[in-house]
């Protein structure tokens, strides 16, 4: 895939936070997620709901979405928000695909620092930092990663890293 490094219309660049306001900004987003998926049992339902309610309260979210576990070590792009996301991803690929592999939290400072097409799939090479979460069912099964892009180098960090992972925990593994 050939992605344009520049803007689209529709996309915003980001807008980092300090670490007070990114508190503020996650207790926020995630009073309005709880409240508008209270007793809500369908799984895309949700997904859509937090990408839409996140992309909205933070300002440096450029990319927002889930890739699906869609087969053995195969993610598939499912809800998101932002430009167009890669439509599949090996588990042997990229972060999203590290995170699906080991089971746990990436953050990267700066994704052009990766080596692309291994350690990191360019998307969208307005890109520059990322966090990906592994979401779980109630089982512990891995059903997907929730992706997180950014404009600008070193968006994200432990704050991001305690919010989501609590977030994806009490969302999709309380079913």
């Amino acid at each position: 895939m050939s992605a344009s490094a520049e803007m689209p219309y529709f996309i915003k660049p980001s807008l980092n936070l300090g670490r007070e306001d990114k508190r503020a900004a996650y207790k926020q987003a995630l009073a309005a997620i709880y409240a508008n998926l209270e007793g809500e049992e369908d799984t895309i339902l949700k997904m859509a709901t937090v990408n839409c309610l996140l992309k909205t309260y933070l300002p440096y979210y450029y990319w927002v979405g889930f890739y699906l576990v869609s087969g053995p070590e195969r993610l598939s792009v499912g809800p998101y928000q932002g430009t167009l996301g890669c439509l599949h991803i090996d588990f042997s690929r990229g972060v999203c695909g590290r995170a699906a592999r080991e089971r746990r939290t990436q953050l990267v400072p700066d994704t052009h620092a990766l080596a692309q097409g291994t350690e990191h799939i360019a998307c969208d090479p307005n890109s520059r930092s990322e966090i990906v979460v592994p979401v779980f069912d109630g089982e512990g099964r891995l059903i997907a990663v929730f992706d997180v892009d950014s404009t600008l180098e070193e968006s994200f960090d432990e704050v991001d890293q305690a919010y989501l992972e609590g977030l994806m925990g009490r969302v999709f593994e309380a079913n």
